[in-house]
């Protein structure tokens, strides 16, 4: 177990190159052109068999263990976001209005990290290994679906069938030293709805000509409140979050139309359904009951991340091993925020584990998604031996 730390430890001036390489040169969903290309140039330079364009600009490397045995899949996003950086870090992004503001850099470094230490060791893997570097975990960017699901359609879980899956996240949200690893619901499943209210046009004079889409969508955003509130149980938690009105273009005219923008979490999926439900009945009925038409988008962005009991368990085991001196968390930490390894996770049994990140001495402690972000790289060290650990005890 210790070799692993060890290595881990050895190999952090590349694993730090590489993640400040990534962070400096960063690409957009479905663009991730250049860190597509290291990372299969990385990948066959061991050896390893690698297949591009799985989900458009996908890289899969595939690592067969020299005994038989079961496939697991290791997931490491690539992609960044539109965000314009404001850490002044020495590697700080060249590609303007767009930043690695997640910590994807870290965890591609930390993959082809995780790869030179297991293909040394791929005669003792029981099994096999696909490293899988996803494009488009932050959304869709302009296709119908994001990097999780086309990967899938492409097959990346097929041929051989994955049975087991790995995934990780740098975690600003705790101190670097701090690991979670947790069974059952970790991240939420994610909606985004639209409502389109449709009224009657008018003056703002003579505002009883006109059916008020402003109106109706005030009464919509403020019964949306209940949903959480009295009809789903309080120990089971659910986010019903209006983000966005757009309506009207001038001070005294009554619009025609009127939209509210926002999104859902749930974990559970009998509350999802209840949710579900209730938001469809409120939306219509609220809109009936003031004469508009109303058109309804809900669209599902991933499944909860939930991860399966014999996996976590094995991942536990590995870092309690790994680092006896650290107390590893369970159980204790939920998060809201959405993952599309839910997808990969309903179809094979995996882990999700978290790794802290956050270093408030050296003022690297901005939230994920803030032009700021930046993470204290002694957490790559951990993720790969972590993930290294994890995946060689998988196969054991």
């Amino acid at each position: 177990m210790k070799d692993f730390l060890k290595q881990a430890e050895e190999l952090f001036p590349y694993t730090q190159a590489m993640r400040r390489d990534f962070h400096k040169h960063p690409e957009l969903g479905f663009n991730e052109i250049r860190t597509g290309g290291i990372v299969a140039k990385e990948l066959e330079a061991l050896g390893i068999e690698v297949t591009k364009g799985i989900g458009k600009t996908g890289v899969v490397g595939f690592l067969e263990g020299s005994k038989p045995g079961p496939t697991i899949l290791l997931r490491f996003d690539m992609d960044a976001l539109p965000i314009t950086e404001e850490t002044g870090a020495e590697y700080s992004s060249t590609n303007a209005g767009v930043m690695h503001a997640c910590g994807h850099d870290g965890h591609t470094a930390i993959g082809l990290t995780v790869a030179k230490i297991l293909n040394q060791q791929k005669d003792e893997l029981a099994g096999n290994i696909k490293f899988c570097f996803q494009p488009s975990e932050e959304g869709t960017n302009g296709e119908d679906v994001g990097g999780a699901l086309m990967m899938i359609r492409d097959g990346v879980l097929e041929g051989p069938k994955v049975e087991k899956t790995l995934s990780l996240h740098v975690w600003n949200d705790k101190p670097v030293g701090w690991i979670h690893v947790a069974r059952g619901p970790v991240m939420a499943g994610a909606e985004l709805f639209i409502v389109k209210l449709t009224g009657k046009g008018g003056h703002g004079a003579a505002p009883d000509t006109t059916i008020d889409p402003i109106v109706c969508a005030a009464q919509i955003v403020t019964a949306l409140q209940t949903i959480v509130s009295r009809n789903i149980e309080p120990l089971k938690p659910a986010v019903v979050s209006v983000t966005s009105i757009h309506s009207g273009t001038a001070f005294n005219i009554i619009p025609q139309t009127a939209e509210i923008w926002g999104t859902i979490r749930t974990f559970d999926h009998e509350v999802r359904k209840r949710v579900l439900e209730r938001f469809e009945q409120i939306v219509r009925g609220m809109a009936t009951s003031m004469n508009c038409e109303v058109e309804i988008t809900i669209k599902q962005i991933t499944a909860p991340v939930i991860n399966n009991e014999e996996v976590a368990a094995s991942v536990f085991n590995s870092a309690q091993a790994l680092f006896p001196a650290t107390e590893i968390a369970s159980n204790s930490y939920l998060t809201m925020g959405a993952e599309d390894m839910g997808y990969m996770q309903e179809k094979a049994d995996g882990c999700y584990f978290f790794i802290g990140s956050a270093n408030d001495e050296k003022n690297l402690n901005y939230n994920h998604h803030h032009p700021k972000f930046d993470f204290d790289e002694q957490a790559l060290i951990k993720g790969v031996a972590l993930m290294s650990s994890a995946a060689s005890d998988l196969l054991k």
